[in-house]
């Protein structure tokens, strides 16, 4: 049995609206995806649970001795990345001038 070729109804596979046509593979996405798996993989495999925290023992003992860099760090991943203080005050500024209402 043949298999239908796709449908290609447009340019690059889309349809009259601009999306893709049935059929449609879509994009060659990532060559480097496969790569890049088998390394984490291999990192995955090379580092045990214990030098994990090793790491992260040795980077809270750095920032606690004044490392800059190592504070940083351990902040980032511990508490996520700062924020301004006025994001939240500026979001609802902004939402309320988008409804109309005043603040």
């Amino acid at each position: 049995m043949k298999k239908a070729a796709p449908s290609t109804n447009g340019p690059n596979g889309r349809d009259a609206h601009g999306r893709f046509a049935k059929g449609n593979a879509g994009g060659p996405g990532n060559p480097f995806a496969r790569q890049a798996q088998h390394l984490r993989g291999a990192l995955f495999a090379a580092v045990t649970t214990a030098d994990l925290k090793a790491v992260v023992t040795k980077l809270v003992q750095l920032a606690k001795g004044g490392d800059v860099q190592a504070a940083k760090v351990v902040l980032d991943r511990a508490l996520g990345p700062p924020v301004e203080l006025d994001l939240i005050e500026r979001i609802e500024q902004l939402e309320a001038a988008a409804s109309g209402r005043k603040t």
